[in-house]
């Protein structure tokens, strides 16, 4: 009987909006392989913030916008128009009534379509849309300018991403229902992954605390730039932290702080198609992305971490950055796992809850960016951390410094399938 390992036919890979999108890419070019990416809601900078505050209950959409974005190619007409959908920004000073006629053009884009000029017409971005797709498109856009009529007050729409406001009219449109609307408009946009919000829909707000007692009151303060101290603490939150309830925070002690937010957590479900994802797949993927936001708070969601301990997955791979970031400046790659098993409930690993780290050859960067978080030698020489194996190979693409490459990421988490599946064979 051959030992040799069946190829795979079901990823599931934990994401955020961007850092796992050359992996994901990749995957998605293997046939027959069935690829689903979960992902969290808390995202609540800028005109993401603004659109949260403006439908209160919503989670942040931009996550989900960016993975619809995976398969669609430049070069082909049809998909072409629906990235300037999910990618097109409303100018500064966009008021409700500009909306709806950008809404207007989108509807009556194509009529010209395929038919010579009799004079000048003017192109645009949306012409090639499919029927299908402009009229579910302008359907959610309508809904939400509804809403928009009805209570014009309270959003700016400058910088808008139109995509967001394409999830926010599905939100409206399924009752309300998150979940639903990510369904939605994965339809839509013909995504073939199946994009999975991690909880069931529930609201909540990241905050975090720094070792040195400093507060980041949200998800944006999270993401930027800061100091180097490590965050000590995630919460999630019912509710935003206001203004003045942020003053009244920064007064305190940080025991204090912790005690205060402790008791304001959101309390969470988990989406049940998502525990079936983690729990039936060939291979589970930890991915890179910005830890403290897109990453370690899905891990925080009830249930996550039993169905990675039941997972039938050959391997669970923790796939480290590429390169450094402003949330765990300071940290080792080490260190990263290390946080992943803590949030996951597992810090020794006794469950198995990753079995190989799969990190990127450490390189000199001579393009300003941060290096890739750093390995101690004696981690590279035993291979292993924490029971998991070590797998050190040339990840990054070399045209897009700071970036996985698709192609060799996939390569690598392939072959670590492979030995598993033989190791497990014997």
């Amino acid at each position: 009987m051959s030992t040799r390992p069946r190829p795979l036919s079901s990823v599931t890979m934990f994401s955020g909006g961007r850092g796992g999108a050359s992996i994901a890419r990749r995957l998605l070019d293997i046939p027959g392989l069935d690829l689903s990416l979960v992902i969290n809601g808390y995202d609540n900078g800028m005109s993401t913030g603004a659109l949260r505050r403006y439908l209160p209950g919503m989670l942040g959409p931009s996550d989900f916008r960016k993975n619809c974005l995976l398969h669609l190619d430049r070069g082909d007409p049809q998909q072409a128009a629906l990235i300037s959908v999910l990618e097109h920004r409303l100018p500064a000073g966009t008021t409700p009534e500009r909306l709806g006629d950008l809404i207007d053009e989108i509807a009556s884009s194509g009529r010209h379509a395929g038919r010579p000029p009799s004079g000048p017409v003017p192109g645009t971005p949306f012409d090639a849309l499919r029927p299908e797709a402009r009229e579910e498109i302008t359907r959610d856009l309508r809904l939400f300018a509804g809403r928009l009529g009805a209570e014009p007050y309270g959003i700016d729409l400058g910088d808008c991403a139109l995509g967001n406001l394409v999830f926010a009219g599905a939100y409206l449109r399924t009752g309300e229902d998150f979940n639903a609307a990510v369904r939605s408009c994965a339809r839509t946009f013909g995504s073939p992954v199946r994009l999975l919000n991690v909880t069931g829909g529930e609201n909540a707000f990241l905050a975090a605390l720094k070792r040195n007692g400093r507060l980041l009151a949200d998800e944006a303060d999270i993401v930027a730039p800061q100091d180097d101290e490590p965050i000590t603490d995630l919460f999630l939150l019912r509710r935003p932290i206001g203004p003045h309830h942020r003053a009244d925070l920064e007064a305190l002690p940080a025991a204090r702080v912790r005690e205060v937010l402790a008791r304001h957590r959101a309390d969470l479900t988990p989406n049940p198609e998502a525990l079936e994802a983690i729990r039936d797949t060939d291979l589970l993927v930890y991915g890179p992305g910005t830890p403290h936001s897109s990453l370690l708070p899905s891990y925080l969601t009830p249930g996550v971490a039993d169905a990675i301990a039941a997972s039938r997955a050959v391997a669970k791979v923790f796939v480290v950055n590429a390169r450094d970031d402003h949330d765990i400046q300071g940290l080792t790659a080490p260190d990263l796992v290390d946080l992943t098993l803590s949030y996951l409930g597992d810090p020794r690993n006794e469950r198995r809850t990753v079995t190989h780290v799969l990190c990127p050859r450490p390189v000199t960067p001579s393009d300003g960016l941060p290096a890739v978080p750093p390995v101690p030698r004696s981690v590279i020489d035993c291979g292993e951390w924490a029971g998991a194996r070590w797998v050190t190979a040339d990840l990054e693409d070399p045209g897009r410094p700071g970036v996985h490459g698709g192609r060799s990421t996939v390569d690598a988490l392939t072959a670590i399938c492979g030995e598993a599946a033989l190791a497990g064979a014997e």
